[in-house]
């Protein structure tokens, strides 16, 4: 059942406790960054690591299980866990990495792959939006975790529960919520971010959610929300919530990268054996400019540099393709599987096996790497069949990293 706000914080009451909405430049207020490319905001960062890697500056050992990432907003850093058999939001203090707040967020999401929960927690004003697990999404206050209100995907919004649970990072877009609860109701939703109400379903579309998180595009110039599911890909009107267009997608087992927009070029990519497939999406009928199995990214992502697209391609190796052509440029096979991001010129490589992190160019000579480090200690609570998952981001000259209830921050600018 929906719960909705009974009291408002004004304005004035959060300068009066010392709190002031902000979007710095270097803040990294949602998934994969201010546009969901996830590139750094950062430069004059360190481009080789010493041996053994940069200097961590500190360690948080109670931020909970799972696989939620973090985003950094006004010197707080926001996460979510799992602390016995409640799921939690987060906050920290990005420099110190003292715990500010805990609020609850939703019951225990269990997987053989390990519990808790899988999404980021976003960020808009003075407020934070957290989905857990089981499909809870929660509005805080960002100065001290209060909820504002509450709406579940499947009791409220008629989706369903999909094997490795609700694991999108909810896009806030002017007054707008963007969620994924699939189902007859429509696959996307909009809900209005002060009180959670149901703005639009897009009912021309009933597919059931997956796992990966939507984006803003603006194909032909026209602004979109675009999401992928199991068998297709689509753009949303931001106003009506009418599907523009949709291209087909054989997806399986599970879809998760989030897409991939720049100009009018829209591109996603799913492991399991599906590839990848970019298309021009300027009509209804959207051009295919091509479809091959050069990159096939399980969850790790994918990003764009220039005209060129770097990840780790599922069974086979890390690659660089061009963003143009789809075409395999380098391939890379003697480093392990595991996520990217990009900062500065450089790539941040997490092996999800061994938890050793590299500092690899961004180019398509090649790759070419400049120093790397294992992260230790190592959590012990791990589910054997779980690996280090949570994505790396770099924000502030500090590189963020996580295995399950450990949470690290290092310094890569090296001042």
């Amino acid at each position: 059942m929906k719960r909705f706000p009974v009291l408002f914080v004004s304005a004035s009451l959060l300068v009066a406790v010392g709190f002031v909405p902000s979007t710095k430049a270097a803040d990294w207020p949602q998934w994969r960054g201010p546009d969901r490319a996830d590139h750094s905001p950062d430069t004059g960062l360190l481009k080789s690591w010493p041996e053994g890697g940069p200097k961590r500056v500190w360690l948080n050992e109670n931020a909970g299980l799972g696989y939620s990432g973090y985003s950094i907003v006004g010197g707080k850093l926001f996460t979510m866990g799992l602390r016995g058999d409640t799921e939690f939001l987060l906050a920290l203090d990005a420099n110190t990495g003292k715990e500010l707040w805990a609020t609850k967020v939703g019951e225990k999401y269990s997987n053989n792959w390990g519990d808790g929960p899988r999404g980021t927690p976003t960020v808009d004003g003075d407020r934070v939006y957290a989905l857990s697990g089981q499909g809870t999404l929660i509005a805080a206050q960002t100065v001290d975790g209060k909820e504002l209100w509450s709406v579940s995907m499947t009791k409220d919004l008629g989706g369903k529960l999909q094997g490795w649970g609700y694991t999108e990072s909810v896009l806030v877009d002017g007054d707008r919520v963007i969620c994924t609860p699939g189902g007859s109701q429509g696959t996307m939703a909009a809900l209005d971010k002060m009180t959670g109400k149901v703005l639009w379903r897009t009912t021309d579309l009933q597919d059931e959610a997956q796992y990966s998180s939507s984006i803003i595009a603006h194909p032909g110039g026209a602004k979109q929300y675009v999401q992928l599911v199991a068998k297709r890909f689509f753009g949303v009107d931001p106003d009506s919530g009418k599907v523009v267009w949709q291209s087909d997608f054989p997806g399986r087992t599970a879809v998760i990268p989030t897409p991939i927009a720049s100009g009018d070029q829209v591109y996603v990519t799913a492991g399991y054996g599906a590839g990848c497939k970019a298309v021009k999406a300027t009509s209804s009928d959207p051009a295919v400019v091509y479809q091959n199995k050069v990159m096939k990214n399980h969850h790790g992502g994918v990003v764009l540099v220039g005209d060129y697209l770097y990840g780790h391609s599922d069974g086979y190796a890390w690659v660089c393709q061009n963003w143009k052509t789809g075409e395999e440029v380098w391939a890379n096979r003697n480093y392990g599987k595991g996520a990217i991001h990009y900062a500065d010129g450089m790539l941040y490589c997490l092996e999800e096996s061994s938890g050793t992190v590299a500092l690899v160019e961004a180019s398509p000579a090649g790759w070419k790497e400049h120093g790397r480090f294992k992260l230790e200690p190592q959590s012990t609570k791990r589910s054997p069949q779980g690996r280090i998952w949570t994505h790396p981001v770099v924000v502030n000259g500090k590189l963020y990293l996580r295995d399950q209830e450990l949470l690290f921050c290092y310094d890569v600018k090296g001042s």
